[in-house]
């Protein structure tokens, strides 16, 4: 749904998995579908003239598929033959014969495929649309809706690299809100709540989600729809799947999107967003679309990609009730602490706001925090940081994403679309974010010292952090487990 992913979906992928809301891959058949000439083995592609052979029966057996009677009626647009459905960077390629019968071209598994790709690359890639018919159909995927998706499905070498390419986040969290929430970022939040308030407060009232963290989520997700995403999501989810890499979750993305195209909801040129399949003006990616999104507007299709935001806000805000909302509960406090709080409390005990008050605890406005529930200490730059309590609703957001620089990016700017200001506190001056390979030195340094991380992965997850208070401990710092540039020097001697 950022995001994981844009800020954009693929500027926070940096925090989380790759899908801005996580999924469980579905299940996938794996059973063989007996299909006339729907198979090309390397073995029989030896020379370009058997390629075409095989290729001229497959088109052959499709064709005479196509044109007999469907038993079938699915509720999708029709795609025009000729329709673009992706702007690729170089000129295309297109691999299938050029003199057949428009209606052919309209039906059969084609890939149009950049000129830079190496033949192999590109024979596999039909191979592969051949095979993951039978797979998708299996599972529920209308032959005739594959056929005429996959008629403009390309390989896009682009989304391989971006896959392949490892992000290094560097910021810390003080500069990352510094942009994620900008003045800029909140004046146009507030412009849009005002916009949409009639859609905004009916959403509110029907799923008892703040509006205010709904609309923070359309902003950090796509800066409120200015960057819902360009790519053909069943191209990239098809080169995705090909490729391998993470091959079962592609393809159950692929499979969702096709019933997506089945169920009426888009059209296969309408279906854009990132790279990585999210798509909308909230980033869901398909199978969270297919168990979350809702038609708010009663038009009888859930169109988060459409101008009107209305359906992607309610799906938002559908999806956060799914995932435990709790109405009228804030998703946390900035609280100060005092000069003897027990740090090792931060990240984990859990007390409501009256029993933290009783050890110092204090709003950062003075103000006394209700009990709305129970609550921990957060500590996102450590103890030289701006320090929070946070209740059920922050981990709610980082169902989102799960990241908890994102779930305070959301909180902060839903405050301050609502008219909130900015924190109290400071964040660390000149303090900047270990790198990853210095975040793996540290876990091995660790360890080697005798505090054992579980594990050498450049992950900083409660394993590092108790090995890190433990040593903080030992040698008589501050034991608040924040992994810092002058704790590493420490440990490093």
């Amino acid at each position: 749904m950022r995001s994981l992913f844009a800020v954009t979906f693929a500027s926070l992928c940096v925090f989380a998995p790759v899908a801005t809301v996580a999924a469980e891959p579905l299940e996938r058949s794996l059973r063989p579908v007996v299909r006339p000439g729907s198979t090309v083995s390397a073995s029989t592609a030896t020379t370009k003239q058997s390629r075409a052979k095989t290729e001229a029966a497959v088109i052959a057996a499709l064709a005479v598929k196509a044109l007999s009677p469907s038993t079938s009626s699915p509720r999708v647009a029709p795609t025009p033959a000729a329709q673009p459905t992706s702007k690729p960077v170089a000129q295309a390629r297109v691999l299938r014969p050029k003199s057949r019968p428009m209606v052919i071209q309209s039906i059969v598994p084609t890939a149009a495929v950049e000129a830079d790709v190496p033949d192999a690359t590109a024979a596999g890639f039909r191979r592969w649309i051949a095979g993951f018919r039978g797979r998708a159909m299996s599972q529920g995927v209308n032959g005739q809706v594959y056929d005429r998706t996959f008629a403009h499905v390309e390989y896009l070498p682009e989304v391989i690299r971006l896959d392949r390419k490892q992000s290094e986040f560097s910021k810390t969290t003080g500069e990352y809100l510094s942009s994620a929430v900008s003045d800029t970022r909140v004046s146009t939040g507030r412009e849009k709540l005002q916009l949409h308030r009639g859609s905004l407060d009916a959403i509110q009232a029907k799923y008892g989600v703040d509006k205010h963290i709904v609309a923070a989520i359309w902003g950090m997700e796509t800066n409120f729809g200015s960057f819902r995403g360009s790519t053909h999501i069943p191209s990239a989810l098809a080169t995705l799947a090909f490729d391998g890499r993470r091959g079962s979750f592609f393809e159950a993305q692929l499979v969702a999107a096709l019933k997506i195209l089945q169920q009426g909801d888009t059209t296969p040129d309408n279906m854009r967003g990132s790279w990585a399949g999210a798509m909308g003006h909230t980033q869901f990616i398909p199978t969270s679309y297919e168990e979350y999104a809702v038609d708010f507007t009663g038009d009888g299709r859930r169109d988060i990609w459409a101008e009107d935001p209305t359906d992607a806000l309610a799906s938002t805000a559908a999806y956060l009730d799914r995932m435990g909302w709790v109405p009228g509960m804030p998703w946390g406090v900035e609280v100060t602490l005092p000069a003897s709080f027990d740090y090792t409390l931060a990240s984990g005990a859990e007390y409501v706001p009256s029993q933290w008050a009783r050890r110092g605890v204090r709003a950062a406005d003075g103000r006394t925090i209700p009990d709305h529930g129970t609550a921990r200490v957060l500590l996102p730059a450590g103890a030289k940081g701006v320090a929070f309590l946070i209740f059920k609703n922050f981990d709610v957001i980082k169902r989102y994403n799960n990241s908890d620089a994102y779930a305070l990016g959301v909180s902060h700017l839903g405050d301050r679309i609502a008219g909130g200001g900015p924190f109290r506190g400071t964040w660390p001056a000149g303090e900047r974010a270990l790198k990853r390979d210095e975040r793996q030195e540290l876990q091995t340094l660790l360890t080697r010292a005798g505090f054992s991380t579980g594990g050498v992965d450049g992950m900083i997850g409660p394993n590092t952090v108790g090995a890190i208070r433990r040593y903080q401990q030992r040698v008589g710092m501050i034991p608040d487990g924040h992994p810092s540039v002058d704790l590493l020097n420490r440990l490093r001697g």
